[in-house]
């Protein structure tokens, strides 16, 4: 299992997200090539509605805590509540398709 799907299946038990985005971002970075070392992630869930910002953050974390102390160098963290994402248009991702010309 790659670094990704460890995040994933860490953050479905241990948040049960109604809506999860993680992304690797190392291929931006000046890491060696299959690094795996900076993500980019956005979970919504129930479980946040009573937390504030920093304690959602340090949830994360905790549940992060095994691939942040194994060479996880960068988290960038969207956390929100059902109520919060509302009805966002989230654009899908290209697939690499020419432009016509």
């Amino acid at each position: 299992m790659n670094r990704k799907q460890r995040i994933e299946q860490a953050l479905r038990i241990g948040l049960e997200p109604v809506e999860l985005d993680v992304e690797d971002e190392s291929r931006n970075h000046s890491v060696p090539e299959g690094a795996e070392t900076h993500f980019n992630v956005m979970v919504v869930t129930s479980a946040f509605e009573s937390l504030g910002r920093v304690d959602r953050h340090r949830r994360v974390h905790e549940l992060l805590r095994e691939e942040l102390q194994g060479g996880l160098h960068a988290l960038t963290l969207t956390l929100l509540t059902p109520a919060e994402a509302g009805d966002r248009i989230v654009s899908p991702k290209c697939l690499g398709g020419s432009k016509a010309g």
